[in-house]
């Protein structure tokens, strides 16, 4: 089991399954490093905030990748590698042509790799799905087709104190629509193939209660695991995971904080919300 490390998983899931992640890399002025060297995220996102200059992200290497795969599958295990989408970074087809050259060379193993078309939590989501399925005994082809059932019934939204870092980073997508109005609303985004807007608020107030009522809607519409994820906002996480327990009747899968290299994009007081349906 492989992925990259944008989905933030807790280190209790990563253990408990063996999933690897193969690092993207983030940071100032051409010194990029992965991004699981940044151990003290609240130093990370201080500088984000002070600093009149993004910082550079990139996807990994083919090397990094193959440092990945080829001790796997030279061992006989095939591996499934699921990534961040595609439309949001190179890192899927970085990883797609690794698996090209671990195919040439004959390994008795085989590398599938599949475009989460999703990102933060919700690739932890399907992570997750891929670990559940291949514990219990399925071949290659029954995971991949488990994950992209549950890419299906995947939602997730997160809510943003400002575009500005999108638009600075050049991953706004279809969200370029609200920049408008952008110093007015809090705006409500999903992740997919882009990322694109859902809804507007104007106050970060009404974002937490419009973010408690998707989760009450996707309890009512069937969910089944549920994720909360946030940037340097851990009360407003609290508050998403204490309303979400009483609409369960449990905790979430997970509540992690998001690193540094979609927080990058994204900047400080992103509170992320997701489910995949039943």
């Amino acid at each position: 089991m492989v992925t990259d490390s944008t989905p933030y998983l807790p280190r209790s899931l990563v253990d408990r399954w063996a999933i690897r992640q193969v690092s993207l890399y983030v940071g100032w002025n051409g010194d990029l490093r992965p991004e699981h060297e940044y151990a003290d995220l609240g130093e990370f996102y201080a500088r984000l905030r002070e600093s009149p200059v993004l910082p550079s992200t990139s996807q990994p290497s083919v090397g990094d990748f193959l440092a990945c795969f080829e001790p796997l599958v030279s061992a006989g295990r095939d591996v499934i590698s699921i990534h961040l989408a595609g439309g949001l970074s190179g890192t899927c087809e970085t990883a797609a042509e690794a698996a090209r050259v671990v195919a040439a060379k004959g390994h008795r193993g085989r590398v599938e790799v599949v475009d989460g078309q999703t990102g933060a939590g919700g690739l932890g989501c399907l992570v997750v799905v891929a670990a559940r399925v291949a514990e219990q005994g399925a071949e290659l082809s029954a995971v991949v087709d488990a994950v992209r059932d549950a890419r299906r019934r995947l939602e997730i939204w997160f809510c943003l104190d400002t575009l500005e870092y999108l638009r600075r980073g050049g991953r706004i997508g279809a969200a370029q629509a609200m920049l408008g109005t952008a110093l007015k609303v809090k705006p409500i985004l999903t992740f997919g193939t882009e990322i694109t807007p859902v809804g507007r608020v104007r106050t970060r107030r009404r974002a937490l209660e419009r973010m408690g009522a998707y989760l009450d809607e996707l309890h009512d519409r069937g969910a089944k695991d549920w994720i909360v994820q946030h940037a340097q906002c851990p009360e407003d996480a609290e508050h998403l995971v204490t309303q979400g327990a009483a609409i369960f009747g449990g905790g979430p899968l997970f509540c992690t904080q998001v690193g540094p290299v979609l927080g990058a994009h994204l900047g400080s007081g992103m509170l992320v919300g997701g489910i995949v349906r039943a």
